[in-house]
């Protein structure tokens, strides 16, 4: 136990209160089962132990701990429970809780056992999270989840901008003013192509020319390790998933070919669609499925996009600069709006919003005379009307 406390301690002491993930606040941090999901590397570890060195003005009274940890190998949870329970413990902080086998059960043992114990946990994986949360817990917790850096966050982040967050709405209505009076004082296009190629997750800070050998082991943990713990599915499905994302690295967002698919990864239609699930709820690709359709793991989605750019650059030498543009555009709307693949445009936002994805010199020809429908340009400061930089919405977290 004491190996524990000591690494609490560590990790405590150098836990930096400069800056919060956009989360931190949404959270109800008085309810007594609290699961905390996201990506491997948004920082959910920071966030924790940030709220410790905030709150406790006798950190003893909380415990942060990763399940991962050796200590686990011949003790359990409900030990660890007990412990810090009868030595005066409050709070319980479990992180990486889906590497410890049969924790759903024994979290809802800790919850009912003992009533005045407050108990986060936070898992890399969501594939592991989503499956559990169906089960008992699911009347019992709190859930939230956590998306990487907006464009927004890294600005403040890097020391450039200490900018609010700005609803769609606003964004639609009044942009012309909020890009005037941004671009006024800070050169956002210049940070912005920065962000893109390595600003989504924090720990791009701590690895500097190494981020992207960072990142490929983040996408090959998911692929060969969660994935598979998931789904169970054989290694030859594993390879395919590595496959598949080499495939969608090289594609343009177009509509997708789900028969040439299956003839290169030489897989059936079920077998790849299922596979595309996986990767969605992982958060490596982004499925859109036409506004009309439904949506289930054996529905063809009409677009598969990365779920965020850095992917994009990690996974591919040369990046397409309109499938750049459309995947940024979905990692931040998608985070508080649901999205649709239109007939016309490139994506339709809450059923009512259209939008067309382009360069700066991008019109309204594809769109023209459809209301509430909107040209998002790149390498463009400031818009005009309709026409709205595609940098802006890294304002809405």
């Amino acid at each position: 136990m004491d190996t524990l406390f000591k690494t609490y301690g560590r990790l405590l002491a150098d836990t930096d209160l400069s800056f919060t993930r956009y989360l931190y606040d949404k959270i109800n941090w008085n309810n007594r089962l609290i699961v905390i999901k996201g990506a491997k590397g948004v920082g959910k570890t920071t966030m924790l132990l940030q709220h410790i060195k905030r709150t406790f003005t006798d950190p003893q009274k909380a415990l942060y701990v990763s399940l991962d940890h050796i200590w686990f190998a011949n003790h359990t949870l409900i030990e660890l429970a007990e412990y810090h329970y009868t030595h005066g413990g409050t709070h319980l902080f479990l992180d990486e809780v889906h590497k410890y086998k049969g924790w759903e059960q024994e979290i809802k043992n800790i919850y009912d056992s003992y009533p005045r114990l407050h108990v986060v946990v936070t898992g890399s994986s969501m594939l592991k999270l989503e499956e559990s949360m169906a089960a008992d817990l699911s009347r019992r917790h709190r859930s939230y989840a956590m998306e990487g850096l907006s464009f927004r966050e890294y600005l403040q982040v890097e020391q450039v901008a200490d900018l609010s967050v700005l609803s769609l709405e606003t964004i639609l209505k009044n942009h012309f003013m909020e890009a005037s009076k941004i671009t006024s004082k800070v050169k956002v296009l210049h940070h912005f192509e920065k962000y893109l190629e390595s600003g989504y997750y924090p720990f791009y800070r701590e690895e500097g020319d190494g981020f992207f050998d960072r990142l490929q082991q983040v996408i090959n943990a998911v692929v060969t390790t969660e994935i598979p713990a998931v789904s169970r599915i054989e290694y030859d499905s594993v390879y395919k998933v590595k496959q598949l994302l080499a495939v969608l690295a090289e594609m343009k967002p177009y509509t997708l070919n789900i028969s040439s698919l299956c003839s290169t990864l030489q897989s059936s239609r079920n077998n790849v669609l299922k596979l595309l699930d996986l990767m969605d709820k992982a958060a490596l690709v982004r499925r859109l499925y036409a506004t009309d359709g439904g949506m289930n793991m054996l529905t063809k989605p009409e677009k598969i996009l990365f779920y965020n750019t850095n992917l994009m650059y990690c996974l591919t030498p040369q990046v397409d600069a309109g499938t750049m543009r459309e995947t940024y555009l979905a990692s931040q709307l998608g985070v508080n709006h649901k999205l649709c693949m239109p007939n016309k445009g490139d994506l339709v936002v809450d059923g009512k919003w259209l939008f067309e994805v382009g360069g700066k010199g991008k019109d309204f020809s594809q769109i023209k005379n459809i209301e509430e429908s909107f040209v998002v340009s790149d390498n463009m400061e400031i818009g005009h009307g309709n026409k709205i930089p595609l940098w802006l919405f890294g304002l809405l977290y």
